[in-house]
Parts: C-alpha cells; structure tokens; sequence
C-alpha cells in the first residue's frame, strides 16, 4: 500500500509507504498488513495475557478480589460446594480457561469466508450496505440476551450453592449488568444527576451506533430495519433459547452471553473494520472513526466483557461435567452464527456456501443433546408475519447443527 507519508484519514496513515491504523481506531497499527488467520492468532494471545491478569489478582493472597471469594467461602464453610469451585484451585482457573478458550476459538465460525473476504476488501458499496442492513438485525436483537440470563439467577433458581447461592447469583447479576450498561451506553447515576429523559432517549446504545454508520453509508432512518434472513432469525432465536429458556440450565444461560457471544467478536469485527478501512481508503469515501465506532468499541468492550464473564462463569463450575455443558452450550451458539454467516454470503455476494454438516467438522463441536431440535422449531412459529424473509419456507427449514 505505496502512499505519500501522513495522515490520509482519521482511520489510517502512511508510514513507510505502507497503511497504519490510528491508535484511537485499533490497538494494532499493522492490522492491515496481517492476515485473517494472524489477527484470530493475536487476539487468542492478548486475551489469555488479559485474563490471566484477572487470574493472578484472584490467586494472590490479599487482593480484594481474593478476599471477596474467600470471605464468601468461609462463611459457608469448607465443607461446601462453593469451596470446591474451580476458583479455589492451584491453576485450576488457568486451565479452565485454557480448555475453553481453545474450544470456542478454534471453531471454523471466525475463520469463516465471509470475514476473510471483507477484511480483503473484496466487496463494492452496494455489497457493504446490504452487509451493514442485514447485520443490524443480529445486532439490535440478541443484546437482550444478557437480560435474558441475569433472569436467570434469581431466589426461585435451582443453584448449588445453599447458603451461598443468593450471594453467587447477585455476583452473577452484576456482572451481567454491567454489560448491558455498555450495550445500552447507560451507567450508575445518583439522584443528583440522574439522566433527563432527553438524555435517556438519547443514550448511545450499540444501536445507536449502528444507525450511525448505516446514516454515513446513505439508508435513510425509514430504510435501516428490513425484515431478518432465515438464518440471521435462527441465529437469534438460538442466542434467546439458551439464554431465557428453562430448557437450558443457568450455567449455558450464562455460557452463552460469555464465552459464546464475546471471545470471538473482538477478532471477527477486527476484520470487518479493517475490510471497510481498506474500501473506504481505496474508493477515497471519507467514511470517519465516529462513522465506524460500533466496530472500535466492540473490538474495545468486548475484550473487557470476556474476561469478566469467564470469571463469572468459573463460580458456577466446579467439575469436568460441568466444562461439558458449557462446551455444548457455545457449540450450539457458534453453528448459529457459522450458518447465519453462510446466509449472510448468500445475500451479499450471491454465492452459497456449504453448510456447516458438510465442512468436515472436528466432532468436539458436534452437539450431545437435540434439545434444540426441539426448542428451534417452536421458537421459529411465534416470530411475528413479515419479520423473516421467505417466512413460510423458514419454518420447516432444517435446523443448522451437526450432532454427536
């Protein structure tokens, strides 16, 4: 990428003839030099160095995250379940996450070719545009899904931990919380300064956003909600059954706006955001940071929003059956979103891909249980008429999973 040295951009400048991100854009400079592949392997890098951050601040002694769980931990006493949480363990944490983070990111959905060939550039503005319409629907509905799970941990629940249960499931919750905080751009406001409801109806929500780079591309506010792909529906109804359904245990509940909606999303928005960097600075659209910062704050947030999860995550396990639940609930989350990929190819490219039961898929995604069979189904008949392109066709469609 040969170019006279400076800033060509707010996103991008030319340093020895070769493009560089701005700092205030992407914490990699060089992230248009790399490869799809090279960007999955450096954020698999920065992620473990985050969360084992996290580790060594609940494995020293003295900290105040150690004091919390420990304190929680001795008023029950030794002989409880909670003492026997994975927490507790000599690297028992580390290698919790290990295992699980190899899982979840060496699924074949962040390597998928609709990434790879928009964070090549290979697409035209008629291509970006049909992109940014039919994403936005994944977008604007599966941030309820962590609402979903907070509902899940509540005094009725059947939790584990006796005594401890309420103080595990308030934990729980505030982690939970402070997701959809960021989801909705809303934070901890005291009776001083609590917002206007100008200011609450203005908050800058992940939709918000959104609609703010589909203005930049052109759709007007009246165009911007199409109704949903097949897949993208089936993906969003997958992402709500595991969260809310009582057919999916609090734990999957919990593993699936964790694990299964945040690990990979720093990467694969990574290479969305470099695709569209590459187009706008080839096809000179003066497309601006503010324009793209539901990309920037995604690849931000989401990294935070994954290492404070997986911590929550780790109180409410304490066995390897327990890793088996949780690697068959973000399985089921990741083939949702490999075929909402594949339908999202369709769309914009025109060109259909195999889907995921005929990719040669490692049997450790394969799902142990059609439990989901039988939800999705149902689920699919209580979408209202009009929200799902080719709706009929829809419902008796097979479901995207492969099973063991």
């Amino acid at each position: 990428m040969a170019g006279a040295a400076g800033q060509r951009s707010d996103l991008v400048e030319t340093v020895g003839g070769c493009l560089r991100v701005l700092p205030h854009v992407h914490h990699l400079p060089d992230l248009l030099d790399l490869s799809a592949e090279e960007v999955l392997s450096r954020f698999k890098i920065s992620q473990a160095e985050d969360f084992r951050t996290v580790i060594k601040d609940l494995e020293q002694p003295g900290t105040p995250l150690r004091r919390l769980f420990e304190d929680m931990r001795d008023a029950a006493g030794p002989d409880t379940p909670f003492a026997r949480s994975v927490i507790f363990e000599a690297g028992g944490l580390g290698g919790l996450f290990d295992d699980l983070h190899d899982h979840v990111m060496a699924h074949p959905v962040w390597r998928h070719p609709f990434f790879v060939r928009m964070f090549e550039g290979r697409f035209d503005a008629v291509q970006l545009r049909t992109f940014a319409l039919n994403y936005f629907n994944q977008v604007k509905n599966t941030r309820q899904c962590v609402t979903l799970a907070i509902a899940r941990f509540h005094g009725l629940a059947d939790l584990p931990y006796g005594a401890l249960s309420q103080p595990v499931s308030e934990v729980t919750q505030v982690v939970l919380a402070q997701l959809v905080a960021d989801e909705y751009g809303v934070g901890t406001s005291g009776l001083d300064d609590y917002p206007s409801l100008d200011a609450l109806f203005r908050s800058t929500t992940h939709m918000a956003l959104y609609r703010r780079m589909l203005d930049a591309l052109g759709v007007p506010l009246i165009e911007q909600d199409v109704p949903l792909l097949p897949e993208v529906a089936d993906n969003v109804l997958i992402q709500r059954l595991v969260a809310g359904d009582p057919a999916f245990t609090p734990l999957e509940a919990l593993a699936s706006v964790g694990l299964g909606m945040e690990w990979g999303v720093p990467e694969f928005f990574s290479l969305l955001l470099g695709g569209i960097i590459r187009w706008t600075d080839r096809e000179a659209v003066p497309l601006t940071a503010h324009d793209l910062d539901i990309f920037i704050a995604h690849v931000k947030y989401d990294v935070l929003h994954a290492v404070s999860v997986m911590a929550a995550t780790a109180l409410h396990m304490s066995g390897p059956q327990d890793v088996d639940r949780v690697k068959n609930a973000v399985n089921m989350l990741m083939s949702g979103r490999y075929a909402m990929m594949n339908g999202l190819y369709r769309e914009v490219f025109g060109d259909v891909l195999p889907s995921i039961d005929a990719i040669d898929l490692d049997r450790r995604y394969a799902l142990t249980d059609r439990r989901m069979v039988e939800a999705l189904p149902i689920a699919r008949t209580q979408a209202a008429a009009g929200t799902v392109v080719d709706q009929d066709d829809w419902l008796s469609a097979p479901v995207p999973f492969v099973f063991a």
